[in-house]
């Protein structure tokens, strides 16, 4: 990575008069107490289009406001809507085997979050039928396969692993498979040949990405239950997925088991999201159309049927967000480029929010120099900053600010950017905005699980993340000339 030049460093008179006052009025307690807000019951886990949601929104709004952040949204709102369907997840989902045991036949019933958590866009209702693996439930002729060549799923359910058989360190061969990696096609795609429902080998977690089928019923299972499934089948499940992956043939089979999957869903077709959007707007002239953006997603999963309380993801995030976006509205800070602060909706089903701003964007992306994204940043003591090799002369100034003033360790990373978009980031860069995405680890985390909550979050970790995106704003809007998308 490049050296910061002198005349690159902040061009601020005596920046430790004018800014750190400013870098530590940044606290980890007011930051927390963020994460503690958005996390709370009232805001039912923040699944884009619910009520609950909708509040969580106009408390960022009305933080954004008292910060003396301007609304960049529709109508002079903070508030971008679009269109988002939902589907919520009531008690009473089971997932059970039955397994026949001398006359009898004895149900072998899977426990919530640690076996089984009800697949987030489900149908409603029950499923009782015999169980095939069809390996990763994909059907492409132009590849030479298909996982339910061989075998009659219609009426049946299937077990079927997330991904595809190829890894994306071969690009060129990924990129064949690309398609079949979503979870939508999947799901589509075991509908299309007949199937009534669906075990997920994913996690088990929680995933609003995902298709909605009225009469499909699925949940996602681990390894607990993918093991009972292969007990005296005289196969081995992991030996099976490394043939499939070496070979590239299916591998399905019927498991001569009997699996019941029980959902109570509501679909809400008519969901609305919005993104939240406020700028502060440069004093420069000549520069003020150029944006420096500062995203985060505010939205997680909702109930499924437990509260997700997502307070890594990505409760963290906004706090962050907040507390740069608090000290950089300070009237005594001078910017000249303006600063875009960008709550996304929807991360969670299928990134939306983000995919919604990059096609109909309140600043022109031509004019939008950066955008440092933050996901999953409170819990730990190192960060990740993906993309930053991919835009070196953009990480040097976040490598200044850290080096000069808060010590933190940090991992910069190269970001091929070419699997299915899982970080809102994904989207700036396929539209050639240059990104650098952060995230925290270094302690134990959760993810898309109910213990994904205040408990686990280092307040410290997202303070200096805090400093050292303030210090680097500050810095990249008064240099004269930005240009980091050579």
């Amino acid at each position: 990575l490049p050296n910061l030049s002198a005349q690159d460093r902040f061009s601020v008179n005596k920046p430790e008069e004018n800014l750190l006052p400013l870098l530590h009025s940044i606290s980890s307690h007011e930051l927390l107490s963020y994460v503690e807000e958005l996390t709370s019951d009232k805001y039912e886990g923040r699944l884009t289009g619910t009520e609950g949601y909708n509040n969580s929104a106009k408390w960022v709004a009305k933080q954004l406001q008292k910060f003396g952040v301007n609304p960049l949204g529709d109508n002079n709102t903070y508030f971008q809507n679009f269109d988002n369907p939902y589907t919520l997840i009531f008690k009473d989902c089971e997932v059970y085997l039955h397994i026949p045991y001398k006359k009898a036949v004895i149900k072998k019933q899977f426990v919530y979050e640690d076996e089984f958590i009800p697949g987030a866009t489900s149908g409603s209702g029950e499923v009782t039928a015999e169980l095939f693996y069809a390996g990763y439930g994909i059907t492409a002729p132009e590849l030479n396969y298909d996982d339910y060549k061989g075998i009659d799923v219609k009426g049946k359910i299937v077990l079927i692993e997330r991904e595809v058989p190829v890894s994306a360190e071969d690009p060129d061969l990924f990129k064949q498979w690309r398609p079949y990696s979503f979870h939508q096609y999947k799901l589509e795609n075991a509908v299309k040949h007949g199937a009534k429902g669906m075990l997920y080998n994913y996690g088990p977690i929680s995933n609003p990405n995902n298709a909605y089928e009225a009469d499909f019923i699925y949940s996602h299972v681990g390894n607990a239950v993918v093991s009972d499934i292969f007990t005296g089948t005289k196969k081995n499940h992991r030996n099976l997925v490394d043939k499939i992956k070496k070979e590239l043939k299916p591998q399905s089979f019927a498991t001569g088991k009997t699996a019941t999957i029980k959902n109570q869903t509501e679909h809400h077709p008519e969901g609305k999201g919005s993104n939240v959007i406020g700028i502060l707007t440069g004093q420069d002239p000549g520069l003020k159309d150029e944006v420096i953006m500062v995203g985060a997603h505010l939205d997680h999963l909702g109930y499924c049927y437990n509260l997700m309380p997502g307070a890594n993801d990505n409760a963290s995030g906004v706090a962050v967000l907040l507390g740069v976006a608090k000290a950089l509205a300070d009237s005594s800070i001078k910017l000249k480029r303006s600063v875009v602060f960008n709550c996304f909706g929807a991360e969670e089903q299928a990134v939306a929010g983000s995919k919604f701003y990059v096609e109909n964007p309140k600043i022109s992306l031509d004019k939008t120099l950066c955008l440092f994204n933050m996901d999953g940043v409170g819990c730990g003591d190192k960060l990740s900053a993906t993309a930053a090799k991919n835009f070196p002369e953009l990480y040097q100034f976040v490598r200044f600010a850290n080096e000069k003033y808060i010590h933190r360790i940090i991992r910069p990373t190269q970001f091929a950017n070419i699997a299915r978009p899982r970080l809102d980031a994904a989207r700036f860069m396929w539209a050639d905005v240059p990104t650098i995405s952060f995230s925290a680890f270094g302690s134990r985390s959760f993810y898309h699980i109910t213990k994904d909550d205040i408990d686990t979050i280092t307040p410290e970790i997202m303070e200096d993340l805090a400093q050292i995106l303030f210090l680097t704003i500050v810095n990249i809007a008064n240099k004269e000339t930005i240009n980091f998308r050579k």
